[in-house]
């Protein structure tokens, strides 16, 4: 399947395709919904960032498209094929860097390390590895070790051992949630620079709307499900009045200092894509890192 690109008129192909998926944990009264009919694709070299409050279903998600769990209901087509075992072509970087890294293995054979069943040749490899880490920009620390390294460092491996994969698909599940916020701005960057030096399809989860709206092409936003009773009319029990502007993590709504005309709320909510179970707008590009941090 391809998709015509609105700006360049030319078709891209779509990688993935997610077709009404769903997702029950649990049955019978303590059954819960985590997702519920979502759909949506993603092309060739887009990436796609999907936000969400925690217990919207992002990680479930995740584990869905990368094969860890099979859905409820719905199908996951990668590359035109249903997905129903872990795939081959993708790679995942996890939020938890301290786990996803083998603290046994120096940094050059941890990124080596998913390359031993798919590339024969061992200076073939090594040369995929040096260009990797060099991506990353961790030239001359290929004999350290993951616990000599600090935390954004551990995670620039992690994502240097994904590329040399070279997936056709990068899933990144919050992958910066565990970084101080000078880390994470770099780490944002460095996800820009691989996505255009690799041509590499992404799908970035984050509960940051300020970060989605700043890297991708598309933001998809998932909310909790909302419970009705059966058979019962009325209010959507949980449900409450939305706030006039959006509020962060910690209460603070999405105007920063020295944006008094930018009202951070209302362009991050006008800017996305949203998906609650079906329903989306387009979102207009053009986030700057200067628009982020003005």
């Amino acid at each position: 399947m391809a998709v015509t690109d609105s700006a360049t008129g030319s078709a891209t192909a779509t990688i993935l395709e997610v077709d009404r998926i769903g997702h029950t944990y649990g049955s019978g009264p303590n059954a819960y919904r985590a997702i519920d009919s979502l759909s949506f694709d993603v092309s060739a070299g887009e990436l796609v960032s999907i936000v969400g409050p925690s217990g919207a279903g992002k990680t479930t998600l995740l584990r869905i498209l990368a094969g860890l769990i099979k859905s409820t209901d719905g199908t996951v087509t990668l590359e035109g094929k249903t997905v129903s075992g872990i795939p081959q072509g993708l790679a995942m970087v996890f939020q938890d860097y301290s786990r996803s890294l083998l603290p046994w293995l120096s940094v050059e054979r941890n990124v080596m390390f998913p390359l031993k069943s798919s590339v024969g040749s061992r200076a073939e490899r090594k040369a995929i590895v040096d260009a990797s880490l060099a991506a990353v920009g961790l030239v001359g620390h290929e004999h350290k070790y993951p616990w000599q390294l600090s935390g954004g460092m551990q995670q620039r491996v992690a994502i240097a051992r994904a590329i040399a994969y070279r997936p056709r698909l990068l899933l990144m599940d919050e992958p910066f949630a565990s970084v101080d916020a000078q880390t994470r701005a770099d780490l944002e960057d460095l996800v820009l620079r691989i996505r255009r030096e690799f041509d590499m399809t992404i799908l970035f989860v984050t509960h940051d709307i300020d970060e989605s709206v700043y890297l991708a092409d598309r933001v998809i936003v998932l909310s909790k499900p909302l419970l009705r009773p059966r058979g019962r009319r009325g209010p959507v029990a949980g449900a409450r009045r939305r706030p006039a502007a959006r509020r962060g993590r910690t209460g603070q709504s999405y105007r920063r200092k020295g944006s008094a005309k930018r009202p951070w709320g209302l362009l991050a909510a006008a800017s996305v894509l949203r998906l609650r179970f079906g329903q989306s707008s387009s979102m207009p590009p053009g986030i700057t890192r200067s628009h982020r941090h003005a």
